[in-house]
């Protein structure tokens, strides 16, 4: 069909169903196909959390202004609009669905999980809520989801309002534009940052040279956590603004000097940022056996990001039952669980023949770059003179950089979780679901600037350098559209991460409780009737 037809909602919903996956933007209808949707550099599920969807907010926020450019080749029409702009549909991936090669070498639908809404007590879950659980023959084929899967369950929010959040936030982002925002001021914005790596990895050296070895450890982790913000920026497209150059850039620091994968964390965060703090989609919360910051997780949710169900075995239940004790024990070692996930993904893509745009010359120089930092760290280790010490050494410079993960995860474990559904607008779910640190302007580079997360949500690609001054701005959107901007100090994000992990971890100890309960009556029931029969035999004796 040409670019001139008008699409109903009937009308995509079938296309969908039929396989194809199409988005809305700015009331074109988008067929995406398969071959983009498996080079598309933020990843297969940035695209398919939005089939059905009107995505014109996300792919704006997300995409240089030459992409935006490149967009209407994909479009197949126009769309039908309600009074309040399109009618939205649920993505199949958020009820389970997936396609994938079936016997046939034909793609075909394949549910991964069972949806299951409004799962635990209403007041903990929105009415809108879509969670996945395992099904018993998960992963197995079946015809394909239906026509009523992909109708949104009832929502408490208003089409009118969340239209209405979504044309002002447009109005920011042109402000935003206008005000030169998006231009990376590298003097005074990485001229200081630049000058303080190299004055960390320096001192780190010096010291090592000395035989220091602790003192240079402690300088290599400060080095690590300042290096990883530029890391991020790049990830983001937030530097030069250019994919290419800010990949390189991003592989020499987070692969040949940080040992880690810019591009699993490119995909990771991508799919964080766009459903931020979903239990059953958002792997920034996905942190099982360890971690649960949400009652949701105690029913064994299945993740469509790490494609496997989160246990709740006798593991987590043990350490989710102390977690508020042990949060700062595990975020000491959170570097390691990095390197895990790294090697991982690089492992995956290894076997996968349509990766993503550059994805053959960047996961080659990722290798490389994985192989350098492991030679140079390696001799650093090696140099230390004695097992105890390189592993003294190995300790250090890993838990000085744990402030960084503490850092990342105040801005979202204290949010809410729930699902409003696809109805929700994107400034308002970013807004909903995330929070500033308040912090001395003069401490802000501690932070690497990101404790303003709630602008660095709405505004992922923003040189994190002119958050600040973007943050007046947003705050004024967010007055003007009734809408919350949270923000807290650092002690006081602390004590309200501490108090939802305490919160869960008292539900799994009533959990354990009650379950001795009926375990006991149900024993005594038992010994009741065997005493009975016992009884009875002694009479007929």
């Amino acid at each position: 069909m040409g670019a001139t037809t008008l699409w109903t909602r009937d009308a995509v919903a079938s296309r969908i169903l039929a396989g194809e996956t199409l988005i809305i933007y700015r009331d074109h209808l988008l067929r995406i196909p398969l071959s983009w949707l498996n080079a598309h550099p933020g990843g297969s599920l940035a695209l398919l959390h939005f089939v059905g969807r009107d995505a014109t907010d996300e792919i704006e926020a997300y995409h240089l202004d030459h992409t935006l450019t490149l967009i209407p080749r994909y479009s197949i029409g126009r769309v039908q609009l309600t009074e309040h702009g399109w009618l939205p549909l649920v993505p199949p991936v958020m009820t389970g669905w997936v396609r994938r090669l079936g016997p046939g070498g034909k793609q075909e639908w394949f549910q991964e999980a069972a949806d299951a809404r409004s799962l635990g007590d209403s007041k903990v879950s929105p009415s809108s809520q879509i969670l996945l659980v395992q099904k018993p023959d998960a992963s197995s084929h079946t015809s394909a989801p239906s026509l009523s899967s992909l109708q949104p369950p009832a929502s408490n929010l208003s089409p009118e309002v969340q239209a209405r959040h979504s044309k002002a936030y447009r109005a920011l982002h042109k402000r935003i534009v206008d005000a030169g925002l998006y231009k990376t001021p590298y003097l005074t914005g990485y001229g200081p940052e630049v000058l303080r790596y190299t004055l960390l990895a320096s001192a780190s050296s010096y010291a090592y040279h000395h035989d220091w070895f602790m003192t240079s450890a402690v300088f290599l982790g400060l080095f690590w956590h300042q290096l990883v913000f530029t890391a991020h920026d790049l990830g983001h497209m937030g530097v030069t603004h250019n994919w290419a150059v800010d990949r390189l850039l991003a592989i020499l620091i987070a692969d040949f000097i940080g040992g880690l994968s810019i591009g699993w964390w490119v995909q990771n965060h991508n799919v964080h940022h766009l459903v931020t703090n979903h239990p059953s989609h958002d792997p920034d919360i996905e942190h099982i056996p360890f971690f649960a910051i949400s009652p949701h997780f105690l029913s064994s949710l299945w993740s469509s990001y790490y494609k496997r169900t989160m246990h709740f075995d006798r593991f987590a239940k043990f350490f989710i039952a102390v977690q508020h004790k042990l949060f700062y024990v595990v975020m000491a070692f959170a570097r390691f669980n990095l390197y895990a996930n790294s090697y991982t993904f690089l492992y995956q893509k290894a076997w996968d023949t349509k990766r993503a745009k550059g994805g053959y010359w960047a996961w080659r120089l990722e290798i490389i770059g994985l192989i350098f930092f492991w030679s140079w760290f390696g001799r650093v280790l090696y140099g230390c003179g004695t097992w105890q010490k390189a592993l003294a050494y190995l300790l250090v410079s890993h838990v000085v950089t744990s402030p960084l993960h503490v850092q990342i995860v105040l801005s979202h474990f204290s949010m809410p979780t729930g699902d409003l559904g696809p109805f929700e607008s994107f400034p308002h779910r970013q807004m909903r679901t995330t929070t500033d640190v308040i912090c001395p302007e003069s401490m802000g580079f501690i932070h690497g600037g990101l404790h303003l997360q709630v602008t660095h949500h709405l505004f992922p690609r923003l040189p994190r350098h002119n958050l600040k001054r973007a943050s007046a701005l947003v705050k004024e959107f967010a007055k003007e559209e009734g809408l919350t901007y949270a923000e807290f100090g650092f002690v006081n994000g602390n004590k309200e991460v501490i108090g939802v992990l305490r919160g869960v971890a008292e539900q799994v100890k009533l959990i354990g409780q009650v379950a001795r309960v009926e375990a006991q009556e149900a024993m005594d029931k038992k010994l009741a009737i065997a005493d009975e029969v016992y009884t009875g035999q002694q009479k007929n004796i």
